[in-house]
This record gives C-alpha cells, sequence and structure tokens, in this order.
C-alpha cells in the first residue's frame, strides 16, 4: 500500500463499510488534532480515543488530557481509554536522539512508540481498526506514519485504517472547532526537545 494514497484509501474503506460500523481505536494528542479527527469519523466507526502520550511531561500531560476529556464529553463523539503516564518509556525510546533535529528519527521513534501500543490496545481489546489523529498536523509527516501503521498492522494483525486528516481542510476545521469549544491550543509537539527556543 502507497502511504501517499492514504486519505483516498480512508475514504475508499469508509464508503466500503456499508452501514456497519467496526470498532476504532485511535490514538489521540490532543484535542485539537482530535477534534477535526472525530468530527469525520464518528459517523462511521465506533471510536474510542487512546490518549496515550508519554513523549509529554506530567503537567502539559495531564492539561491536555483534561481537554481531549472536555471536548468528548461535549460532543460524544467517541469514547476514551486512559492509561498510565511514564515519561520514562519514552526517554529510553529516543535515547541518543535528543539533539536531532524536529521531524527527524527521534520523532519517528516517538510515533512508533506510541502507534506500537495502539496497535497492542487495538488487538487485545477487539478493535477492528487503529489510527492516529498524528496526521492532523502540517508539521507531521503523514507519510512515514502510515508506512509505520501498516507495518504495526501485520506485525499484530489490526487493521491499520490510513489516513492524512490534513487533507479536505482538515486542519482549518481544527482551529474552527478549538475555537467553538475554547480547547486549550499548545505551540510544541508536547516532548521537551520539541518546546519552542529550546
Amino acid at each position: 500500500m502507497n502511504a501517499k494514497n492514504c486519505d483516498a484509501e480512508m475514504k475508499k474503506i469508509i464508503a466500503g463499510l456499508d452501514g456497519a460500523k467496526p470498532r476504532l481505536l485511535l490514538h489521540a494528542c490532543c484535542a485539537p488534532c482530535s477534534s477535526a479527527c472525530l468530527e469525520r469519523l464518528h459517523s462511521h466507526f465506533g471510536v474510542t480515543a487512546f490518549f496515550y502520550n508519554p513523549n509529554i511531561e506530567d503537567e502539559e500531560y495531564f492539561k491536555r488530557k483534561a481537554e481531549l476529556i472536555r471536548f468528548i464529553n461535549e460532543t460524544g463523539w467517541a469514547g476514551i481509554c486512559d492509561c498510565e503516564h511514564d515519561t520514562a518509556v519514552y526517554y529510553s525510546a529516543v535515547e541518543g536522539m535528543e539533539s536531532y533535529p524536529e521531524g527527524g528519527e527521534r520523532c519517528a521513534a516517538c510515533f512508533k512508540l506510541r502507534l506500537e501500543r495502539t496497535a497492542i490496545e487495538a488487538k487485545r481489546n477487539g478493535y477492528d481498526y487503529f489510527a492516529t489523529t498524528l496526521t492532523l498536523s502540517p508539521l507531521k509527516n503523514a507519510e512515514l506514519i502510515n508506512q509505520i501503521g501498516y507495518g504495526l498492522a501485520e506485525k499484530y494483525g489490526v487493521k491499520w485504517l490510513p489516513n492524512d486528516f490534513k487533507k479536505a481542510d482538515g486542519y482549518l476545521r481544527s482551529l474552527q472547532l478549538s475555537k467553538e469549544h475554547e480547547l486549550y491550543r499548545q505551540n510544541y509537539c508536547g516532548c521537551v526537545f520539541s518546546l519552542p527556543n529550546t
């Protein structure tokens, strides 16, 4: 599967559902990114948002988590699945890559860490698909994220829902929904290495 065609492939999968509503475990990085993704998905899938982000330090993590829960409670577009928060797992995964540029190998390792945990949970709990909100950001490499997703789908035997949520003005819609719901919007990815002016 060519990851470049992931948006078209997602539309094809949705068109083929024929009224069925498969269960989807959606890795969620924050409420603003989740907003437009959930709006697009909730009528086609039984979505559960999976907030697994060990890359985010405690204070920021709990702030983002609270906003995601609030948004989901306001819209009813998904359920939510929480898990433990252990930043040591992230630091172990990116050890030796701390000074690498944003968008490089450190980010790829972080994507894999979070998506692998999502795939494991999806398989363990009988979800039909897993996916992530990460492709909504214009700063994230959707092709790389989808390549990782496809690889993990093969490894764990659970289907990856290909996506590039920034397509069809997805990012713009997330800005609109964030304003409507007065969502806290952060100005960095989440890890300390992506903080502005560091």
